[in-house]
């Protein structure tokens, strides 16, 4: 934990003993260079799909919002009577096969987080695996699909895509500027220019970015029971890509958590070590994320914070306009 707070830190604020890797940022620059190159070229195949695949993704790493943009985008594509299905590479989980097709009846150690979240969120189906050209076609063979959004993605250039949408973090942009591992970018800051969306997820937006928010909902029981109001004392939790999101968010509700926990991006829980977090008893709130994976063993007093990506309808006339466009010249 205390490696990856000081790796956090000197990703965005910068640090001299970083320099030591520049070798591997090197590296690791010439090696996505050449195979973006070889893409380019023809050297290898990109697999045009029989229906249109937009791609949320980023160019850092850690947590952006491209979920909750991923179920904000499947929605306004069901308004508008598309039949949209959503891909993910499905970190933190570990299936017997791949493509896994989600049912009511996977869990998230399966699927992974986030792909479970986004089903039981949007009721539409969702696939995962390592290879998202094979996960794409196992979702268009079903039938049910029409168009697929692809959860992340945006290196895997494997996949064809119509558009992408990149996500960037208002609070944290781009860190320091640097590459992996000197720095939290996958590619260029550049490489932006080649989105066809680029949303700034909190924060001021820059220049030719679309401001995003994420809106809480209602607090609903982590056992399934539905809508209810946390208890005070309360403890904080998030195993996201970025915790303090989640707890700044907790603050400008006017609510005061005795301690704040932050767990690795895609945390497997187990109930001893989350019920030990509360030894007097306090409630326990936790992101939708989080809940996903402690529904089956959840106290009475434990909750969890729906959010929502709000985009306007500034973006989604243009994102329909753009998606339209394209579609027809294809």
């Amino acid at each position: 934990m205390a490696l990856r707070e000081w790796l956090e830190r000197a990703w965005q604020q910068g640090h001299p003993l970083l320099w030591a890797l520049a070798p591997l940022a090197g590296i690791f620059i010439a090696v996505s260079a050449v195979r973006r190159l070889a893409y380019r070229r023809g050297w290898l195949q990109q697999h045009t799909l029989a229906v249109p695949v937009i791609v949320v993704g980023n160019i850092t790493v850690g947590g952006n919002g491209k979920t909750p943009t991923v179920l904000a985008l499947v929605a306004l594509l069901q308004r508008q009577g598309y039949r949209p299905g959503i891909i993910s590479r499905g970190y933190g989980g570990v299936a017997a096969h791949y493509p896994l097709l989600l049912t009511p009846t996977t869990v998230a150690a399966e699927c992974g987080d986030e792909p479970l979240l986004m089903y039981q969120r949007s009721g539409v189906p969702v696939a995962v695996g390592p290879d998202r050209v094979a996960v794409a076609q196992s979702l268009i063979e079903t039938g049910e699909v029409d168009i697929i959004v692809s959860d992340d993605g945006m290196q895997h250039y494997r996949l064809g895509r119509l558009m992408e949408v990149a996500v960037i973090d208002g609070e944290r942009r781009f860190g320091n500027g640097h590459r992996l591992p000197m720095g939290p970018l996958r590619e260029s800051v550049r490489r932006l220019q080649e989105c066809d969306f680029r949303l700034c997820n909190g924060g001021p937006a820059g220049p030719g970015e679309w401001p995003m928010t994420l809106e809480p909902g209602q607090w609903q029981a982590v056992d399934g029971r539905g809508e209810a109001k946390p208890s005070e004392p309360c403890v904080a939790m998030a195993g996201i890509g970025h915790p303090p999101r989640f707890f700044a968010t907790l603050k400008a509700m006017g609510i005061d958590p005795k301690r704040c926990i932050g767990f690795a991006d895609h945390q497997a829980y187990e109930p001893a070590s989350l019920a030990a977090l509360t030894p007097a008893k306090e409630a326990l709130l936790m992101t939708e994320k989080d809940a996903v994976k402690c529904r089956a063993f959840a106290r009475d007093n434990w909750y969890y914070l729906p959010v929502t990506a709000s985009l306007g309808p500034d973006f989604d006339r243009q994102f329909l306009a753009k998606l339209k466009e394209k579609l027809d010249g294809v």
